[in-house]
């Protein structure tokens, strides 16, 4: 696999949860840390995803925002 993102996080698949066009992956980093993914159902069965594979998190965002309380 080649990209040009740089984060790309090794995780576990641990729900995949569908809507009418949607899904949200749920892949987990590390011991309670979760990266969540809004994809399409199309792209889910594509990749084949289910509880338990092993996947990644790919991230490339041109903005990242901070917040503090």
């Amino acid at each position: 696999m080649k990209l040009s993102a740089r984060n790309v996080v090794p995780g576990k698949v641990v729900a995949v949860v569908r809507g009418a066009t949607t899904s949200h992956v749920r892949i987990e980093i590390a011991a309670g840390q979760v990266i969540t993914s809004a994809i399409t159902n199309e792209a889910v069965d594509e990749l084949g995803l289910k509880l338990g594979d092993a996947a990644y998190a790919v991230i490339k965002a041109s903005d990242v925002m901070v917040a503090v309380d």
